[in-house]
């Protein structure tokens, strides 16, 4: 039997076909080739358009299909990642009624904050893990508050992967790992947060029926079915949030396991059996995809907002005519440390690391005579290296102490440079495997059809294809301590 895997990201749809017998990719695609536009009609603000992400869906689908190798008709389900925290909102007919606010949108900032003050520290921190911040329920506080008469229609609230699923079957679900990733989850009380419910004044019918993530989510159309080249009637058996999503595809579900991944964003996502939080809320705490009443299971989730982001910025000012990879060539040129050159990658909206303070991105102490390409090319790389470290660090002070990380050699863990980077930053040695959030909702699809006994099995052939140890901290830790100055002069300005 095949498995399909949707995984919605930022920059683009990606989508694999998975043989159940083996575990192993048949054929992937993406769509489009270049990157996904993210509206901003005024600065700190994020949106996409969810019918977008669904012609891009058909688009990937198509694609793969054209690759042969497979019969589409013999997939038998679908697993469905997506990019964490977007608000989706639809009225009684399944329309969209506006751009979803997607993930780096900093518009409810001061919202979440003042929720914050108002419920309590405490009794944020200990009933949802974390501060209502800048999450889905302060962006959804913050359309009943600007916007009433589109609040006044919505039907049901989304996240983007429920969107998704809704286009494929007709039916809207949701989990409670993607409540607790849009504020919305008790873990106290195992289900919808009252303090925020009735401090926002939202209602309970706004939320769709609740399903745990390995479970059917409803089942394709006849008529999405013939567009798609799909058999009617499979089943949608997995959704998660695409963090929750990558820890999977690395088989990362017990405690003291640690997933990392360097896409548009920068995530290290350790997992816990303690229902514990960071006082300043800068680490963030989710229900794990593998989460249980009876059995915790949570994702603590450090996210820097500007990773892959800053890299595209780079490469667009400063290499335009080279590739990704030669640009990871070309880095190697330049010495560790970079001459001096520092880079602060935060310019995609506010960080939650930082407070959820807008530093900004910043390329400092340019000696003309002496800094070149490469030179910037490999700041950049360090800069985002040091940011995981500084994160790393508010992860130790909460009791996450990883002696192994794993992550997909794909995005920048493509690049040697970037990796050995890493691990020098860290201190901690890293596997890099094959896998993808793609091939992650995948093989999700097969564990929630039953096609496979266990997650065991569904990793059984899942290979270790790099080992990365450090072996220049104590010289990285100079780069690093003056990164850190850099850092700490802009956020004493703000």
């Amino acid at each position: 039997m095949l498995l399909l895997g949707i995984d919605i990201g930022t920059s683009s749809v990606k989508v694999c076909v998975v043989n159940s017998e083996d575990q192993q990719v048949i054929a992937s695609a993406h769509y489009p080739e270049t990157e996904s536009p993210i509206i901003s009609l005024q600065t700190g603000w994020a949106e996409q358009s969810p019918d977008m992400w669904w012609q891009q869906t058909g688009q990937a689908i198509a694609l793969c299909h054209k690759k042969g190798g497979y019969d589409p008709k013999d997939i038998s389900a679908i697993g469905i990642a997506y990019q964490m925290h977007g608000l989706v909102l639809v009225d009684k007919n399944h329309q969209v009624l506006r751009n979803s606010i997607i993930w780096c949108d900093s518009r409810a900032v001061e919202i979440g904050d003042k929720a914050f003050e108002d419920i309590g520290h405490e009794a944020c921190l200990s009933h949802m893990l974390n501060s209502p911040g800048n999450f889905t329920a302060a962006k959804l506080a913050w359309v009943k508050q600007n916007e009433p008469e589109i609040y006044d229609q919505i039907d049901k609230i989304m996240l983007p992967g429920d969107y998704i699923a809704m286009k494929l079957t007709g039916e809207i679900t949701t989990s409670a790992s993607a409540l607790s990733e849009g504020i919305f989850f008790d873990f106290q009380f195992n289900g919808l947060s009252k303090d925020i419910i009735d401090y926002f004044g939202f209602s309970d019918g706004l939320f769709p029926t609740v399903k745990p993530v390995f479970s059917s989510h409803g089942r394709i159309t006849t008529e999405v079915a013939a567009a798609l080249q799909l058999t009617t009637g499979i089943p949608v058996t997995y959704k998660a949030g695409d963090q929750p999503n990558n820890a999977l595809s690395l088989n990362v579900l017990k405690p003291g396991e640690v997933a990392a991944t360097a896409g548009t964003s920068g995530v290290i996502y350790g997992i816990s059996d303690q229902l514990a939080y960071d006082p300043q809320s800068r680490v963030n705490t989710f229900a794990h995809v593998n989460y249980a009443n009876e059995r915790k299971r949570l994702g603590v989730l450090l996210c820097i907002n500007g990773t892959g982001s800053l890299y595209r910025w780079v490469k667009n000012a400063f290499g335009s005519a080279v590739s990704y990879p030669q640009m990871n060539e070309i880095a190697k040129k330049a010495p560790l440390g970079s001459d001096g050159l520092r880079m602060l990658p935060f310019g995609n909206g506010a960080e939650r690391m930082l407070n959820n303070k807008q530093v900004g991105a910043h390329l400092q102490n340019i000696d003309l005579n002496l800094h070149t390409q490469a030179h910037i090319f490999r700041a950049a790389q360090e800069g985002i290296a040091c940011a995981f470290r500084y994160g790393l660090d508010i992860m130790r002070e909460n009791g996450m102490q990883p002696t192994m990380i794993r992550a997909g050699k794909t995005n920048m863990f493509l690049s040697e440079l970037f990796t050995e980077t890493f691990v020098n930053a860290t201190g901690v040695p890293v596997e890099l495997y094959n896998n993808d959030g793609s091939m992650g909702a995948a093989l999700g699809a097969g564990i929630g059809a039953e096609i496979f006994s266990s997650a065991a099995e569904a990793f059984s052939n899942s290979k270790v294809v790099a080992y990365v140890e450090p072996a220049a901290t104590d010289a990285f830790e100079e780069v690093y301590q003056d990164w850190k100055a850099v850092l700490d002069q802009h956020l004493s300005n703000k």
